[in-house]
């Protein structure tokens, strides 16, 4: 059986590799590169979600996940968990199709837990994560037979990690409810601004409204905003991704979208490319950008901490609250960033 360090030292040389792409150029002679660029493509073709540039940047982001500091740091925190005298079982991981490579922390949880990954593919993301899958055996052999994917009926599992919305869990409670499980629901990542951000801040936001188009349970589908707030600056900074409606799939919803408010007389800003509606709900549909206005930021805090089961990430100012993320980086979790609050090693290790 492999050993926990040369599982370790796979996953961290994975991720130096993933973290390469960021500087494709000086690395163009690497077969492993090479090997991740037309993986990048391929997942193009199957999805056009999936822009190149946006599937690189969610590799690299893994790879950042990955580095030995933090696998390390990581490992630490939950070793006090392990048991080596139980026994390990094959968990079945559903994985969600809306941004390149999602499920990607839990495959990293579950093989670096010692048990086997059983991966049900997204018939929107079949490619990225055999291939990165590929790759760690290519990096250390020892690990065959430690996951394998799918895009069949799954059989044979002992616990269950399912990924969706809210209407797919209830399909997932009904069919898995029976097994160790983590179901997961919708989600939306939420930013809070003060009127005080600087223009790099506001450029970093935007970073977290359209990265995979808005797609993630981590994008930023609603904004807080103070009474006068002035939305001038922050549109301005927005035009950096006024490329975005390029894509004929995200400007369909745009116009869709712009055309039902008009319709309805309803209220909002038009950038070109992005909708700005006041609404309640943190669920904002692709191509809108929901914004509420606040007199009270500590009553804020309050009713978002009692949201917590809607709210994925918080973005902004880490001096308003020490749970916020700072600007720029809801698509760049690391290890310890368990989805919906649950931790996932701790489930793991717990069967």
């Amino acid at each position: 059986m492999i050993t926990q360090k040369k599982v370790l030292n796979a996953f961290s040389e994975l991720g130096s590799c993933l973290r390469k792409l960021e500087n494709p150029e000086t690395n163009s002679d690497n077969y492993k590169i090479i090997f991740l660029e037309k993986l990048i493509q391929q997942a193009y073709l199957k999805n056009r979600w999936f822009i190149p540039q946006f599937s690189r940047a969610a590799l690299i982001n893994a790879g950042h996940m990955l580095t030995n500091q933090q696998l390390i740091t990581w490992i630490d925190s939950i070793k006090h968990l392990v048991d080596p005298e139980k026994k390990k079982k094959t968990v079945a991981v559903i994985n969600a199709g809306n941004v390149p490579a999602v499920g990607f922390a839990d495959f990293v949880n579950v093989v670096c837990s010692g048990h086997t990954y059983l991966g049900k593919l997204s018939s929107d993301d079949p490619v990225l994560l055999p291939g990165i899958g590929e790759l760690l055996l290519q990096i250390e052999p020892e690990l065959k037979g430690s996951f394998r994917f799918t895009q069949d009926k799954l059989v044979d599992f002992e616990a269950v990690i399912a990924t969706g919305s809210d209407n797919t869990s209830r399909y997932f409670e009904y069919y898995f409810g029976k097994y160790p499980n983590i179901i997961r629901k919708n989600r939306n990542g939420i930013a809070v601004l003060t009127g005080k951000e600087t223009d790099d801040q506001l450029s970093l936001l935007a970073k977290d409204v359209f990265m995979y188009f808005g797609l993630g349970c981590r994008s930023v589908s609603k904004i807080f905003v103070p009474l006068n707030f002035d939305f001038s600056n922050m549109i301005e900074a927005f035009q950096n991704f006024s490329w975005i409606d390029e894509n004929h799939k995200y400007k369909n919803n745009y116009d869709y979208y712009k055309a039902i408010f008009m319709v309805n007389g309803d209220s909002f800003f038009d950038t070109g490319f992005l909708l700005l509606k006041e609404e309640g709900s943190y669920a904002s549909p692709l191509s809108v950008l929901y914004f509420e206005k606040y007199n009270d930021l500590d009553k804020l805090k309050k009713r978002l901490d009692a949201d917590v089961s809607s709210i994925q990430c918080k973005i902004g100012s880490t001096e308003i609250s020490d749970d916020f993320i700072p600007w720029g980086q809801s698509q760049v979790p690391e290890l310890t960033d368990y989805a919906d609050g649950v931790n996932t090693m701790e489930f793991l290790l717990s069967l």
